[in-house]
């Protein structure tokens, strides 16, 4: 298996890859500009987010969860302006042993909504946690009035498994979320022998 912070995606229009060092003033441009547009999808963040020295050490602390193969944390950069940070796919809480699965999160500019690119990114990703890390499982939820969200994830082939009451705390206050998940088709046995039990916990 490649190393994980080596990991780069292509799909038709984006790639998505761990940042690094250099990539930290695009994902500064990306969190600032796009503040108010996440604000009430996202938990509260505190100032010290919005800083240089927060995200130099967040990104070294997400390659660092990669290597543990705990988390996959994934910016989209638009082939067209292959500096840009558009968005972000993550894959955390990776568990191996007897569940083979994690949790997926994203998030996209506002200015790039409703031209498919969430859905070409996580498609890409999505791929490459099944095919490559060979997980059995990814679990996303959402919060029920957010109807872009859930459609994404239907047009994925994600089930709607239940509906959690206060499940997270989002901009300040509880919110309910629908449970979804998507399982791996080409997921064999053999597979927890092929990953030796690494990543027990995210």
């Amino acid at each position: 298996m490649p190393s994980l912070p080596d990991v780069t995606i292509t799909t038709e229009r984006l790639t998505l890859r761990m940042a690094g060092a250099g990539d930290v003033p695009a994902i500064l441009r990306y969190f600032r500009e796009n503040r108010a547009f996440l604000e009430p999808w996202e938990p509260r963040k505190s100032e010290k987010f919005h800083t240089d020295e927060f995200w130099v050490g967040q990104v070294r602390r997400n390659r660092d969860q990669a290597e543990a193969g705990t988390s996959l944390r994934l910016f989209i950069f638009p082939n067209d302006a292959p500096g840009e940070v558009i968005g972000t796919v993550n894959f955390t809480e990776i568990v191996r042993l007897a569940f083979q699965a994690c949790f997926l999160g994203y998030s996209l500019s506002a200015a790039r909504e409703g031209r498919g690119y969430m859905r070409e990114a996580l498609g890409g990703g999505i791929a490459h946690v099944f095919g490559t890390l060979r997980l059995h499982r990814i679990m996303a939820n959402y919060m029920p009035h957010n109807r872009r969200s859930g459609n994404v994830l239907k047009a994925l082939g994600f089930t709607v498994e239940g509906f959690a009451r206060d499940y997270l705390r989002i901009n300040g206050r509880w919110e309910d979320h629908v449970l979804t998940s998507l399982t791996n088709p080409e997921w064999t046995e053999d597979e927890v022998r092929r990953c030796g039990g690494a990543g027990v916990r995210g």
